[in-house]
């Protein structure tokens, strides 16, 4: 990693008799930090796959992120160990929908094409009377909303809507019906994508299931290392820091990122911004917020460069060095 996008702050090397590349984990490792991508069915609540997941692994520390009714199916992001410390990352992360809406009244495809496109941007999002969540007014951002097909004579459409984290696509259905001066009921619901993860990286329970017994009773993880995502997976988003191994291990007992532990730092980022710290070997260290601007680092011999909001990397993973790195 490198290039004009990033700082070259330092000349460094990694001892390759320290931790290792996301990619090399080993079973346990992704156990104690890693993600599974689900495809969901009709039916189970979230909490309740979740669970049957826990169970199927064997561990019991797992979670997930951005809940899916009951009724709706596609993504859910399950996050194991350390994982759901980053659970606030995942929520905040986009997400894409296809569904389908039946209406109380014949609609026209110029009609409902003229609404849809009226909805793009913010928007006032209350949640449902089906959820959980307390009741108050939110702004959300539709970035697409579309509709993909209709059929007049069922009165149905189906639609494909791109939004920010948060959005009730029972209440944008709602709307809809409301601007349309008839009923509008939800009656499927897909989730696509959720933040960097579609489709085509999902399992289905199923194949959780016989991949966990593969490992269980035959001692092959050959199928669940396929399935489960180091957590660097979840962070891809995140502006990067890469920094010494001595700084790596600083930072895994809580220390703060200090200047001389800096070898790379991506250009243009802001102070008070949350960045992902890496190693040499690209393993999650912690994720930070930035303590000062990126762009001041190459002026800058030594201070305080980020603290860690969420410690990733485990103690030990690499010796420590001085404390200045």
């Amino acid at each position: 990693m490198g290039g004009s996008d990033f700082w070259e702050l330092s000349e460094a090397s990694t001892n390759p008799g320290f931790g290792c590349s996301p990619s090399e984990r080993s079973l346990d490792q992704l156990l104690s930090a890693g993600v599974v991508l689900v495809d969901k069915p009709r039916g189970p609540t979230s909490h309740q796959l979740a669970a049957w997941a826990r169970e199927s692994l064997g561990i019991t520390r797992l979670g997930h992120g951005g809940t899916l009714d009951p009724f709706a199916t596609g993504l859910l992001t399950l996050l194991c160990g350390k994982a759901t410390r980053l659970t606030d990352i995942v929520l905040k992360g986009d997400k894409r929908y296809v569904g389908v809406m039946r209406f109380g009244r014949d609609v026209s495809d110029e009609e409902l094409e003229a609404t849809l496109s009226s909805l793009n941007g913010v928007i006032y999002n209350v949640p449902p009377l089906e959820s959980a969540v307390k009741v108050q007014v939110r702004t959300r951002t539709i970035h697409s909303l579309r509709m993909l097909e209709s059929d007049a004579n069922s009165r149905i459409a189906a639609f494909e809507a791109s939004c920010s984290a948060g959005t009730y696509i029972r209440t944008l259905a709602k709307d809809i019906g409301l601007m349309l001066g008839t009923v509008c009921e939800l009656t499927e619901l897909h989730r696509d994508r959720t933040g960097p993860f579609d489709q085509t990286m999902a399992c289905t329970m199923q194949q959780l299931t016989d991949a966990s017994f593969l490992h269980r009773e035959h001692g092959d993880d050959s199928a669940l290392l396929r399935i489960i995502a180091p957590i660097e997976a979840l962070l891809t988003g995140l502006p990067s820091i890469i920094v010494k191994d001595g700084a790596a291990a600083a930072l895994s007992h809580g220390a703060p990122l200090a200047r001389p532990g800096v070898v790379r730092a991506q250009k243009g980022v802001s102070e008070g911004s949350t960045v992902l710290v890496k190693s040499l070997k690209d393993e999650a260290v912690s994720v930070a917020r930035l303590s000062v601007d990126s762009d001041s680092l190459p002026g800058m011999m030594s201070g305080e460069v980020a603290v860690s909001r969420a410690v990733i990397m485990e103690p030990g993973t690499y010796p420590q060095s001085w404390s200045k790195e």
